[in-house]
Parts: structure tokens; sequence; C-alpha cells
């Protein structure tokens, strides 16, 4: 998303929960591998007999057993190289698109679309605060 002082593009990782909403975030350089951020955004804070939806970018069998470690169930689908198939639920992997709203629902920030800020720091602090205002709408009270 946007151009940054290291780069042309910066990464945004986040964990969501069930119904879309942010719980943790990460930032990388664009040219990052995306399982770089995995442990920890995963480490020691999964519930028990959850489900871990990612892309195929998160295959990778430490990964896995992290997430069995947690004794959550990831539901990750295998790369075309992959040399073990794995167990895998296209059912549930549907879910996944929630995490794919929540980006759209992010992008819609103007400042945190075009990265107006130079620094790494202060960029995820407007994507902080831009998801503030996204679990403030979800949970509003309407009369």
């Amino acid at each position: 998303m946007g151009r940054s002082r290291g780069g042309l593009t910066t990464k945004i990782h986040t964990v969501v929960d069930a119904t879309g909403l942010p719980l943790r975030f990460a930032l990388s350089p664009g040219q990052a591998h995306d399982s770089t951020l995995a442990g920890p955004l995963l480490d020691d804070h999964l519930p028990p007999d959850s489900f871990v939806l990612a892309d195929k970018a998160y295959d990778a069998e430490w990964i896995r057993a992290m997430i069995e470690a947690q004794d959550a169930v990831p539901i990750i689908p295998d790369r075309s190289t992959a040399k073990t198939p794995h167990a895998f639920s296209r059912d549930l992997y549907r879910l996944r698109n929630r995490v794919e709203r929540f980006f759209n629902k992010l992008k819609q920030f103007r400042r945190v679309a075009t990265r107006y800020e130079k620094l790494a720091a202060n960029y995820l602090a407007m994507i902080k605060i831009a998801t503030i205002r996204i679990w403030l709408r979800a949970n509003e009270s309407t009369p």
C-alpha cells in the first residue's frame, strides 16, 4: 500500500476474528515474504479449537506446527509444489473473504490507502486509528 522511504510498497499483515474485525497488526517491506511475520502474529495468541484461515503464502510446515501446537486447526491450501498434501476444507476456506473485506474497509481511509506517512511507526499508528473507527462502526448501537 503506497510508496515508502524503503521502497515502493509496504505489506500489512493482520489477524482478524470470526466477524472480520482486526485483532493484531504488523508491517513488513514489500519485498519481504508474507510468512516472515506469521510467528509474531500467531505465537501464543490463538484460542483453543479455533481455525486459522490463511492463503498459500503461509503454507509452511513450521507455521502449521505452530498453529497445531496451540490446539488450533490450520486451513491453508497447499502450494502447487507441495510434496505432501494436507487436509483442507474449501467450505471453511471461503470464510477467508472476511480478511479481504477488512482490507477493503481499511482502504476506504484515504490516509492509509495513499500512505502519506514516511515512517513505518506513523503509518502503523494511522492503521490503528482507522481500525478503531472500524471497530466503533461495528459495535455502535442503533436505535
